[in-house]
Parts: C-alpha cells; structure tokens; sequence
C-alpha cells in the first residue's frame, strides 16, 4: 500500500511540474480555447492580487466564458485562464463599462493596421477640460496574422509619449479584447497625442518576403477611450466642437438643422459656417448633412447644428430668450435625447451671421498670410512642415524617434507638404542626410530605399562588410512623385544576414539588433521652381488652389438649394477649407453671366449645368441627356451592333497598335521618355463623356477669355452629387483627385483621373531670375524635343558667331 501511494505521490508531482512548463510550440494557433491566447504558463497565488497594480499593467484577452468574474492577474506576462471559480471578492474585469460611461472611438480610419516588423503610427485626439477630468480607460480590440510570433511579438499604446499598456501580439485565432485604465492627469485638455507601436516576428520563416505576411488589425469600431461620469459628456464651450471626434467607423459628421433653409440670404453663412466646423475639427472624414425640420439621432462622431431664428426654430427647439434680442450661440441640451446641441440663433439672420462668426473667425486669416504647416495631427502626428525654399528638416522635427531594429525589413513614414505652385517634378533633387549604422552581420546585396508617395525614388546599396555607420549620408531623392500639398516619404532598409539564410529554428526572433536609424538624419529640399498651372486639380485637393489665394469672394453656383446639393456642397467645401487651412471666402452667384472672368466653382446635376460651361471644359453637353444614373439605364440598354468590319479594322490595326505600345513602354522603361514628351506643341485637349458607370465627376479648365479657373463638379443626380462628394473627399481618397478630370463610381469605387494635355502658366510669385530658369529647367526637361532643338540652334549661333570672330582674326596672305 505504502509503494501505491509513493508511486501515485509521485505522479501528481511530476504532472504538476509538467503543468508550470512553459506551453510547447504548436503552429495550429497560440490560442488554447476561446479567445484565450497561447502563452507561458505561471502558478498564480491563492490569494488575490494586490490592490496595487501598475497603471500600464494590460487587462487579460477575452477571458472564458464564465459567469463568475475573474481574479486580478499579473501584468505580463499573461496567464492561462485558471481552473475553478474565481473568489467571490474578486474585482470584476476593468474593461467592464458604467451604465454612464462616455464613448470616445479614437481611430480616424475605416480600417487600422500595424504591418510588417516594425511599424508606428500617432495621430492626436481632442480631449475637453470635463473628460481630462474624469476617470478614463483605453480600450481596443485587435487580431493578428496567424504567422505572427507571439513570444517575440509586442503592441505598444502610447498617450502622450508615455507608455499606457503593452499587449503581447497573440490572437490569431480571434479578435481580443484589451482594456487598461489611463492614469489620472496623464490626459489634458486640447490635443493628446496616441501612438500605436508594434514589433512583430514571423514564427518559421527567416526571409524579406516574409515580413510581408504579418499584420495586426485594430477594430476601430472597439477602440474607444471610456469616461466615468455624465460631466464628461457636457460641453461647456463651443471650443468643444474640436472634440467631435469620429464614429465605429472613423466618419465623423455634422447634421445642420435649418428650417429656413431653401430661403435667399442663408446659403453663404450656412456654407461659412460648414467651413468654419470643418477648420475647427480637422478630422479626415468628414461630411455634412442639412435638414429643414427633425433633429437627427444622436451618437459618437455626430454633432447636431440648430440654425435659425426664435420664429423658425420653434418647431424644433426652444432655443434661450437672449436669442431674441441678440446673437448667440452655445451648446444646449436636447430635451429628448440628452445629447449637446449646438444652437445659432438670432433676431435676424444677420444677427445669426454674426453669432456665425464669433464660431468661425479663430479659424480666419488673410489670403496673402504664409503658414508654415498643413494641420495633418488629426491623422498623422505631427503636421507635416509646409516647406516654400530651400529647407533642412531633422527626422525628429517630422516626428521619427530613433529606433534600434533587429528584424529583416525596417520601414519608418514621414510627411513633407509643398505649396500649390510647386513645379519641379521634372528636374528636382532632394537629399536625404542619413544617419544609421549596421552591424557586421549584415551582408553585401543590403539596401536602403526612399519611396515618395508610394513610388520608389532612391536606393543605396550596401555593399561593405565588418559593418558601419553613416554619417550625414547623402541620398538623391527625384521630385518626380512630389506634388502640391502633402507628401508621405518612406525609408526602408532591407537587411540580410547569413543567420537568415540559415535560419536555425528558434532565431526568426533576432534578439540582437542589426539596425539603428537616428532622429538626427536630416532631408534637404532645396529651391524649387514656383509656378501656378491651369488647370491642376491636384493642386486643388492639395491645398484648395487657386480659391486658397483668392483676395475677393469666389463666384459659387448652385443650381438648385436643396438638401442634397447643398449637403454635397457643404461637404466639399470643408474638404477644401481643410486643406487651405480656413475657410474659403464664397459669394454665391445667381446666375453664370454674373460671373464674369473670376476663378468660380459651379456644383450641380449635369442636367442644370450650364452648356457653355461644359463646353469650356471639354465637356460633353450631350451628357446632360445621356449621363443617367445606372439603375436608370439598365431597362434601356440595347445590344451593341457587331460587324466583320469592326474587327477587320481592330485586327488590322492591331498588331501596329502593339508594336506602338511596346514601343512607349521600352522609352518609358529605360528612358524615362514619354511620347507625350516628345511634341515641340502639347495636344488639344479631347472632348470628354462620362459613362453611365460612373456617378460622380470633378473637372477644372480655364474660363471663357482664359484669365481665370473654372472648377465644375457634377454627378447625374442631386443624389448621387452627394453620395460622390462624400466619398471623394474621404481622406483615401481625396490625394488621388489630380488632372484636367477626375471622376467617382459608386459602384466600384474606382477613381480615374484624365492627365492634363494642355496647361497655361499663372504667376503665383514676383518676378525673379532665379526662379524663371528653375522654370525653365523644368518646363525643357518635360518637352525634349523642344530641348534638343534649342540646343541645336544654340550651337549654330555658337558656331556661326565663333567663324565670325576667326574670319576677323589672325594674318590673312
């Protein structure tokens, strides 16, 4: 009996060793059950944890199901669910949420994700005195690439440059669920910087294409940080419209209730004030709605806008008594929903354009005033540096922090905004000083790449051994992929090591670093050519050009005041004032003779748009007919006619159509030659049909007499204007508008853009010698022909001038 008993003795010991051992390798997944994941295994005390736990210690993943809550566990690392009941005074889990808990999503993208080994991004987050005040927690749900090492794998959550949690990358299997209280004072009033960090190895594989395969995926629509408290909700001043904030799906929206909307004298201040909201909260995704009666449903990253006269707004709100004696605007509450409101009311509308103003004049400043910025914070901290001369920028300036690195590919972002006139795309250099260093792991074949707005610009090969640093490297970046506005610069280093080639199990990790980048590496952008073209929509998605330079109201011309147009409007308008950085000056025009030769911007359905207008632009005018929406025209479509003569010319032609096309491409491919380069005058411009496919339409030209831009923006339908505009103008897709001609699909989502053939010149700066050859240097190097003729001619000058002066020289017999 005494040998049974040592013999089951022993067994349960050796079993609960065996228990404590750290969970073996398994590449079907780091999670065991539920959403629990896979990580090393500790023995927790009897006891509940101390009530002192660190303020950056990380709530557990999503624990299993169970009705009893959970005990308080270590910070890090992670346990495994335990076994048995939890204590009965136990804490529930901290990111359990109070009934008056105010929601605040903090991600101001559709769709949020860290790639690769290394990646980092921040953006700033408008806080109120009331929810800096009260209790906070950050909360956020996040799922990983199934490759994605755990152990060697870390998400780090920054507020204010201070470390508030850290989470070990392993839930691959579903998402997690991740919550940590934000500790008290850390959060202030105005804007707080978030960053989101991750390091990420890849469990087997060792090479540059692997990094490839791993990802972390944030769900905007849980990553939110809570506020205890009902004070958190009230708005105390109209300073508080900065903290609107964005939804579960990074949209953020101003519903505008005006019950005299469609009367004449409201369209330029409501159009003002859409602006004015649009400056103030600088968030990407924003658009603007208008309705003449009911208040909207209230929610995160919506703020409703009462306008109106005490007459006007009785059927909607009761708004306060001075209103009916003089300007006021302020945050009330809605009596239903309980929700801030904020209301703009007044005797007269005057009176409300000027409680209007007291709003949206911090955001003014003269036309001719040069910022030094573009307010980018509220997606990609910090702003990017307005750059107009020559300049010098440290990394640390554009916010890139020194960083150590010891995977295969590092790969760090940086942005760098040019004005509406820039023109150097065809000759400019800018030069990257670097500042790195390498370990002698790495070998020969290395290399350090520079991409300008996703297009590789400059590579650096590494081609020594024993290692290195670099001192003020320079590398010559092309100015090729620049354009008006902002600029997003990427350096990537591609590191090799004969260990990766190996790649012994256990060392995808690389512990040891092989890379530090540092924060002193510098960009130099040097003078640049400064001239205006017409017409350039790019600069217009840029930096709202040429409107943002305008001293005199711009002419707008709306066809019909109705919510849908004025929405689609209002919408573009802020997207514009955004760039611009202020609002836009906009004097609406009753008809298109009252414009005159002014820089105008006319928005409507095609079939209200002025003929002659069209026909300016290289517009079909038959689209006002034959442009319907696509449901309109399904019924109606016919089978298109085939003949042998059609392909007989397609055949026939094809082959030399070909040989054309191979053609451009080898120029383009070792040349950098276009055959639209190759013409002493640019082409004329096509006449342009837009297809039923698509649904939404932006073009810019040049006015009647040719002195002044003209920007149409058209869709088949009142509707389906609105729809467009509010898709153009998301963040994603607002840089790619650019060309004589951009046009939307609802359908598809698709944008094509239709490259300029033709432009004129505008002068946008004094005269000067230094910038008319940049000028010129740029405008010969994008016309090659026009190049290789002066310079043959130039040489004929050159050589009769010098038989000249020889005929006259020298001792004649």
């Amino acid at each position: 009996m005494k040998k049974i008993a040592s013999i089951s003795a022993f067994v349960l010991a050796a079993s609960t060793i065996a228990y404590a051992q750290t969970a073996p390798f398994d590449m079907s997944g780091e999670r065991e059950q539920g959403s629990t994941p896979m990580v090393p295994r500790l023995t927790l005390p009897a006891a509940p944890a101390p009530a002192t736990v660190p303020q950056t210690s990380v709530a557990p993943t999503s624990p299993a199901p169970s009705a009893t809550p959970a005990p308080a566990e270590p910070p890090r690392p992670q346990s495994a669910a335990p076994v048995g009941p939890a204590p009965a005074e136990a804490p529930p889990p901290v990111r359990q949420r109070t009934a008056d808990a105010l929601r605040r999503f903090v991600i101001p993208f559709t769709k949020f994700g860290l790639d690769g080994e290394y990646d980092r991004k921040s953006w700033s987050v408008y806080i109120t005195p009331e929810q800096a005040a009260a209790p906070a927690k950050f909360n956020f749900s996040y799922q990983n690439a199934v490759v994605v090492a755990p152990e060697a794998s870390e998400l780090t959550v920054l507020l204010n440059n201070r470390i508030v949690g850290q989470q070990q990358i392993g839930s691959s299997d579903a998402p997690s669920n991740v919550s940590f209280d934000v500790p008290v004072g850390l959060l202030q009033p105005g804007a707080n910087l978030l960053t989101f960090e991750a390091t990420q190895r890849h469990r087997t594989d060792c090479t540059v294409q692997s990094t490839y395969e791993l990802w972390s995926d944030i769900d905007p629509a849980k990553t939110y940080l809570s506020f205890s408290g009902q004070e958190a909700a009230k708005f105390s001043s109209t300073d508080a419209i900065r903290a609107i904030g964005v939804d579960e799906t990074g949209r953020t929206q101003f519903n505008l209730v005006v019950p005299a909307l469609q009367q004449p004298g409201t369209t330029k201040p409501l159009l003002r004030l859409a602006q004015g909201l649009a400056v103030l909260s600088g968030m990407p995704n924003q658009t603007f709605s208008f309705s003449p009666s009911s208040l909207p449903q209230p929610g995160a990253g919506r703020m409703t806008v009462v306008v109106g006269t005490p007459a006007e707004l009785q059927p909607v709100i009761t708004p306060p008594p001075a209103a009916q004696t003089a300007p006021s605007a302020s945050f009330v509450t809605d009596p239903k929903s309980g929700a801030p409101i904020l209301l703009i009311s007044g005797p007269s509308w005057p009176a409300i354009s000027s409680a209007i103003d007291t709003i949206v004049s911090p955001t003014d400043r003269p036309a001719t005033a040069v910022r030094d910025t573009l307010a980018t914070q509220r997606w990609s901290a910090p702003d990017a540096p307005l750059v107009l001369s020559d300049t010098n920028l440290t990394f640390s300036q554009l916010g890139v922090k020194t960083a150590e690195f010891s995977g295969r590919r590092f790969r760090t972002n940086f942005n760098i905004g040019v004005p509406s006139d820039f023109y150097a795309n065809a000759y400019g250099d800018a030069t990257v000083l670097l500042d790195a260093a390498y370990t002698q792991n790495i070998l020969p074949g290395s290399h350090i790449d520079i991409y300008v707005n996703g297009n590789i610009a400059s590579t650096v090969p590494i081609s020594s051994t024993g290692g290195g640093i670099f001192r003020h490297l320079p590398i010559r970046v092309t100015m090729r992929h620049f354009k008006p506005g902002l600029n997003t610069l990427s350096l990537e280093a591609i590191l090799m090591t004969k260990e990766d080639e190996v790649c012994v199990p256990g060392t995808t990790a690389g512990a040891a670093p092989r890379f530090a980048l540092f924060d002193t590496s510098e960009i130099h952008i040097p003078d640049f050519a400064r001239i205006g073209q017409r017409p350039n929509l790019a600069g217009l998605s840029g930096t709202a050009y040429p409107y943002n330079r305008a001293t005199q109201p711009t002419p707008l011309f709306i066809d019909m005041i109705d919510s849908d147009t004025l929405s689609a409007t209002a919408t573009l308008l802020g997207q514009m004032a955004v760039a611009a950085g202020r609002p836009l000056d906009m004097e609406p025009a009753a008809t298109p003779g009252a414009i005159g030769e002014r820089d105008a911007i006319f928005i409507g359905s095609i079939s209200q748009m002025p003929a002659a207008v069209l026909t300016q632009l290289n517009i079909a005018t038959t689209s006002q007919a034959s442009w319907q929406p696509p449901a309109a025209t399904q019924s109606n479509q016919t089978e298109p006619s085939v003949s042998f003569d059609d392909w007989r010319s397609k055949v026939s032609g094809g082959v030399w159509r070909g040989q054309i096309t191979s053609f451009q491409e080898w120029l383009r491919r070792n040349f950098d030659i276009s055959l639209s380069s190759l013409q002493f005058v640019p082409g004329s411009e096509q006449v342009f049909t837009p297809s039923n496919a698509e649904s939404f339409l932006i073009a810019q030209g040049k006015s009647a007499a040719g002195g002044s831009t003209w920007t149409v923006v058209t869709a088949p339908s009142a509707n389906d204007l609105r729809e467009g505009a509010e898709a153009l103008t998301a963040q994603v897709n607002w840089p790619q508008v650019a060309g004589h001609i951009t046009t939307y699909s609802s359908k598809t989502g698709k944008i094509v853009s239709v490259p300029v053939g033709r432009f004129d010149f505008v002068t946008s700066q004094p005269w000067s010698i230094s910038n008319y050859r940049l000028i010129a240097a740029n405008w010969l190097s994008t016309n090659i022909l026009s190049y290789a003729f002066l310079l043959v001619v130039l040489s004929l000058l050159i050589g009769v001038t010098t038989a000249g002066m020889l005929s006259r020289l020298g001792r004649r017999e």
